[in-house]
């Protein structure tokens, strides 16, 4: 009999409060604009700061999570993002905001990060990394369902900061740091860090690319909130509706990619998906209507994390050691970092629609080398566990899973193994039965 799955219940708790902040980051913006009398440029520089600051404590901390103890990081992480986002939400000063959303982000990035690290761990990565991207996405859901209700600029941040709150005693559950823990992260370390980085070349472009196409998502994301109210004319709880029920079908696209796998291999999801996308954010900059506006949000949160997980796939392909997937996931990491800010002050010098165009036209551009590394590059199939959502710790560590070995998957277009014939000693058996009738009682194979 097979042994029953237990859900990490405490590992998809933890990624739901790092990746809360990022998902609600179209109405914290926008609240941020309309409560603190900010300039959009200035609300989306906030968005950007608070991305950043989380993309930087995956860089500090993704090699110290073993080493540390899931446990004391997590309750670090936990802290941080209840005292940041805590104290953002009830004041009004805005370099007191600034400062609650560095801290806060800083938090949900520690947290991510050791979600992350742990998610790899399991025995079904894939599996915990799709209850975690449910989990985050219903609650996100009943966010943009609730706050648009509700007056305040700081509620979005203290429904981050309560949700850090609650995941608190689920952290009893986490494994702390031993010293058979530190030396064999610190054999680790060593080892990643030497040795020749296979295809170079490939690994820079797509390192690139994916910062330019991070950038491209959350530019659009960061300033979906203003595009529906402002431009399209509607009400902070149909935006909220709209935003829930697009997140609501990236949940779809995340099962669709895992059931299409490499059917398809790399290349057509990659370039065919950005050129979807990119006509989906030119659509929804330049909606005027319910109609147009919901069609765009839906239709590029359906199709970004299938893309995403082929890139991540990508990604990890072009080295078994997975050095090449966290440098990529951490470049996207800087790119989504970037897009608030900058999808800002091109809404604020050009106008929405001429944000779209320029946001497509990118990703137009950019999914030619991504493609072209997809059909350059042969590499080993998908990995599991290899999606990951918009913002937070670099989606490809979890994909370079430390207890994969590296010839675990075969690599495309392998050559087959030589049949090698080992000697048996001891004299021949006579085959003098081989000759003889069948015998009903003779077992299968015996002579």
């Amino acid at each position: 009999m097979y042994a029953p799955r237990t859900t990490p219940w405490p590992l998809v708790a933890l990624f739901t409060a790092g990746y809360l902040a990022p998902y609600l980051l179209p109405t914290t913006v926008g609240r941020l604009e309309r409560g603190l009398d900010l300039t959009p440029t200035q609300a989306g520089g906030v968005g950007s700061l608070l991305l950043l600051s989380s993309a930087t404590a995956g860089f500090l901390l993704a090699s110290r999570v073993e080493r540390t103890g899931a446990r004391t990081l997590a309750r670090l992480g936990l802290v941080l993002a209840a005292v940041g986002y805590g104290g953002a939400a009830l004041t009004t000063s805005v370099p007191a905001v600034l400062a609650g959303a560095v801290v806060g982000g800083f938090g949900s990035g520690t947290a991510t990060t050791v979600a992350a690290t742990r998610i790899a761990a399991e025995k079904d990565p894939h599996r915990a990394s799709t209850l975690g991207l449910l989990s985050v996405s219903a609650l996100a859901g009943a966010v943009y369902l609730t706050v648009p209700h509700l007056p305040g600029h700081g509620l979005t941040l203290a429904a981050i900061a309560l949700t850090a709150l609650a995941v608190w005693p689920l952290t009893s559950r986490l494994p702390g740091g031993t010293a058979r823990q530190a030396a064999a992260e610190s054999a680790q370390t060593d080892g990643f860090a030497t040795g020749r980085l296979p295809h170079r070349r490939s690994g820079m472009v797509l390192a690139g690319a994916m910062l330019l196409w991070s950038m491209a998502q959350n530019a659009l994301w960061g300033v979906s909130g203003r595009i529906g109210v402002g431009q399209a004319q509607l009400s902070e709880p149909t935006v909220g509706v709209v935003f829930a029920v697009a997140l609501g079908a990236g949940l779809l696209g995340v099962l669709g990619a895992g059931a299409l796998g490499s059917r398809l291999g790399r290349a057509l999801p990659i370039g065919g998906g950005t050129v979807l996308i990119a006509c989906c954010i030119a659509l929804s900059a330049s909606a005027t209507g319910l109609g147009s506006f919901a069609a765009g949000e839906i239709a590029w949160n359906t199709f970004y994390p299938v893309v995403l997980s082929y890139l991540i796939g990508l990604a990890a392909s072009l080295d078994p050691r997975g050095r090449w997937a966290v440098l990529v996931g951490s470049a996207s990491s800087l790119g989504t970092a970037a897009g608030p800010l900058t999808g800002s002050v091109l809404s604020a010098q050009a106008g929405f629609p001429v944000m779209g165009a320029v946001l497509a036209v990118g990703l137009l551009l950019v999914a030619v080398p991504m493609t072209g590394v997809a059909l350059h590059t042969g590499g080993r199939p998908l990995l599991p566990g290899a999606v990951r959502r918009r913002g937070g710790h670099p989606a490809a560590v979890v994909a370079a899973t430390t207890g994969t070995p590296s010839g675990a998957v075969p690599e495309v277009g392998a050559p087959e193994q030589p049949v090698v014939e080992i000697p048996l000693d001891g004299a021949a058996v006579p085959a003098r039965g081989a000759y003889d009738t069948a015998a009903a009682t003779r077992a299968p194979g015996g002579m």
